[in-house]
């Protein structure tokens, strides 16, 4: 079982005559059903508010095969993000996240609620904000000692928080303590990594962490993964009719989650520091799938595994592996 950790919350998706089309998202939430999607069994642990969008959003994670966790439901509404579209369909964000109910939890009921036993625990994005990250520390590190592997996608919104040097000081706590970390190149930026090469990126990531996988998405510019030993690049494929990018890292990070628990990779970080270059070289062309096809598509709407694998072998050609 994996469990995931984050925010559920409603894009308002601007459209193209000035109305806002209200569409259930948020990073984890959106992972999270993209690697039910994927054929792994996933529980969902953040409470879901009891209003009308925390109904749909429980419909929706159940009829995708998540678990919810034990007392999933709070009276807090549910968390708002504004999106609009730039021409290219890039989203940017306003967050409206006070006193909303996917942070309505502690750190002891979410480690009562980790699933026994839990391969991987996935986190990320809005709940590392400095006021949620201690209690996100403390349930990683108790996951961590019960032999769980974290996984963490930086996924960085500092137009959620007021104070970013807290922020970004606290996702980087965040980031030494778990397993897999992936990140964008807007992340980079933000990280202060955005003009580090490959090695630059791996010497800051690995030092003094447990960290033993990278991925690293570069929107057109394709994707990369890393390990201590060898890391592989890839191109995005050609020619793809893009509705938008909602929810395209997300995909991608499900779909690796995916390839490597279905190749038995997340027994341990051992397995991890293992991975050789072709082995990568097809977890990158799964996780590469599942996010074109996620973006030709409106909002978050995830592959299936078989859908992906489909994808993938139609477009072996132009996934050439750098």
């Amino acid at each position: 079982m994996i469990a995931t950790i984050g925010e559920a919350l409603v894009d308002l998706i601007e459209q193209a005559d000035g109305r806002f089309e209200a569409c259930l998202g948020g990073s984890v939430c959106n992972f999270t059903q993209a690697l039910a999607m994927q054929g792994v069994p996933t529980t969902y642990l953040n409470p879901l508010s009891h209003d009308k969008f925390g109904t749909r959003f429980s419909e929706l994670l159940l009829k995708k095969g998540v678990s919810l966790g034990a007392g999933n439901r709070s009276s807090c509404p549910t968390s708002l993000a504004i999106v609009s579209l730039d021409e290219q369909g890039s989203p940017t964000y306003a967050f409206h996240r006070e006193s909303v109910a996917d942070r309505d939890i502690t750190a002891d009921l979410l480690i009562a609620g980790l699933p026994v036993p839990c391969a991987l625990l996935h986190t990320g994005g809005l709940t590392l904000v400095p006021a949620d990250l201690d209690k996100i520390l403390t349930t990683i590190g108790t996951a961590t000692s019960r032999g769980t592997l974290i996984s963490i996608d930086a996924n960085l919104r500092p137009m959620a928080v007021k104070q970013h040097a807290n922020y970004i000081a606290g996702v980087k706590r965040a980031l030494q303590q778990s397993h897999i970390v992936k990140v964008s190149d807007e992340d980079l930026e933000l990280l202060g990594l955005g003009s580090a090469t490959l090695e630059e990126l791996s010497a800051a990531l690995f030092a003094e962490s447990s960290v033993q996988l990278i991925a690293l998405t570069r929107g057109a510019a394709g994707a990369a993964l890393l390990t201590r030993h060898c890391q592989v690049e890839m191109a995005a494929p050609a020619d793809l009719d893009v509705v938008d990018t909602v929810g395209a890292g997300d995909c991608f990070h499900a779909g690796l989650i995916a390839y490597l628990q279905r190749a038995g990779k997340l027994g341990s970080a051992g397995a991890l520091e293992q991975l050789d270059r072709d082995f990568l070289q097809s977890a990158l062309q799964h996780a590469v799938a599942a996010a074109s096809l996620n973006i030709a598509r409106a909002g978050c709407d995830p592959a299936t595994w078989e859908e992906t694998i489909q994808f993938k072998n139609c477009h072996a050609v132009a996934n050439d592996v750098l």
